[in-house]
């Protein structure tokens, strides 16, 4: 969890008699820890006079809430297209220098402007930097998996996961990335070669999935909408060819307004 430079067999230890403990409150708004709940964003110390032990007891079943509800992040074509679950398990997938951790920070900063509007400690994001070593080792997955099937929804709150996957050579059949799909209930793909194009967030709306996305969930229009963004998009990428080829203007007009609108 820290350094271990040094560290030997026989050293004195001290016995601090608690938990592995970490700042709470309004002091922490805004400041980046790590896992210590020590501060690493060199903005001076913390006020740890109010603290909170990592490991705590699961709440009750009673205290859980099990209605779906969207995690709405203001982001367009991730409400819209692959909507997140309030409390559920997300990735974001791609391979090096396509936006993962961009879209991350993007997403902390909205939530960062949320809580300047609402003083609301439930908003609270946090960044945890882990090494992707299952991204390497696909059978890690599973101690990820499981790790991640502990999430629970109470009702004051909620922890939403959120994930960057690394997809070596953008192959997203590759096992490690095939393998977390699976668990995960919101995927965004980013896109190479929209990034190429200067189109950010590079998300690529086919790709890109949510178990969200159902009618009685998001309600019918929404759900509605989708599909027909979805079918647009789907015909162009069909049309890319035959414009390659020939050239738009051979297009039948209903065609030249699904490339428009795409």
């Amino acid at each position: 969890m820290s350094a271990t430079d040094g560290l030997m067999r026989g050293m004195e230890m001290i016995d601090t008699g608690a938990p592995l403990s970490v700042p709470i409150g309004r002091a922490i708004l805004g400041r980046i820890f790590n896992v210590l709940g020590k501060p690493i964003d060199n903005l001076g110390p913390v006020d740890t006079r109010t603290t909170s032990p990592i490991h705590r007891s699961a709440p009750a079943f009673i205290q859980l809430d099990t209605k779906l509800s969207i995690f709405g992040r203001r982001i367009k074509v991730v409400d819209i297209l692959a909507p997140y679950h309030r409390g559920g398990k997300i990735g974001h997938f791609s391979g090096a220098g396509v936006g993962k951790t961009i879209l991350i920070m993007e997403l902390i900063n909205k939530m960062l402007k949320l809580i300047e509007s609402k003083q609301d400690l439930k908003y609270l994001p946090y960044w945890v930097e882990c090494p992707l070593l299952w991204v390497i080792k696909p059978l890690l997955v599973l101690k990820w998996v499981l790790y991640k099937k502990e999430l629970l929804i109470p009702k004051e709150g909620s922890t939403t996961s959120i994930q960057a996957v690394y997809v070596p050579a953008d192959d997203l059949t590759n096992p490690a990335p095939a393998t977390t799909y699976a668990h995960l209930d919101a995927t965004t793909v980013l896109s190479r070669g929209l990034t190429a194009k200067g189109i950010y967030p590079a998300i690529d709306p086919l790709d890109s999935t949510s178990t969200m996305l159902q009618p009685r969930i998001v309600g019918e229009e929404h759900y509605e909408t989708t599909q027909r963004v979805k079918q647009t998009l789907q015909r162009y990428k069909e049309l890319q060819d035959i414009i390659a080829i020939v050239s738009l203007d051979e297009l039948s007009k209903e065609d030249r307004l699904t490339v428009s609108r795409a």
